[in-house]
């Protein structure tokens, strides 16, 4: 648990390098916004988060039950995270802020991809 990674994990820098290469600025895990979004794009009002699929309940309505070891524990802080993930991105909105999640595996299997998404938005934001 201890080699578990909050930030700057491998998913983030992959996304990270790929954004810089394509000319976009922004900030890293501000602690002025909820959630402490993993990229900030302030002049384009978007924030970006990657999400651990075990941390933040990917297909979690499926994996519940699967879960053996501490399963009280497991169960609680999972469904807190997604509950604390919905909660951060309606505060971020009433901010005027635009958010995008991805799963780690959306980065890892198809990065082109999630960067072009990312960057079709600030793109959309730039020219309104």
């Amino acid at each position: 648990m201890k080699k578990i990674r909050s930030a700057n994990t491998e998913p983030e820098r992959i996304l990270r390098k790929a954004i810089s290469f394509s000319g976009y600025r922004y900030r890293l895990n501000s602690k002025k916004l909820p959630g402490k979004p993993d990229l900030v794009f302030n002049k384009y009002k978007l924030v970006v988060f990657v999400d651990g699929e075990f941390w933040h309940g990917f297909q979690w309505k499926k994996k519940k039950p699967r879960i053996k070891s501490n399963r009280d524990y497991w169960i609680m802080k999972i469904e807190g995270n997604i509950q604390r993930d919905k909660i951060n991105n309606k505060k971020l909105k009433k901010l005027g802020y635009n958010v995008l999640r991805f799963w780690e595996h959306q980065i890892k299997n198809n990065l082109e991809l999630t960067v072009s998404k990312i960057i079709a938005h600030l793109e959309k934001e730039h020219f309104i």
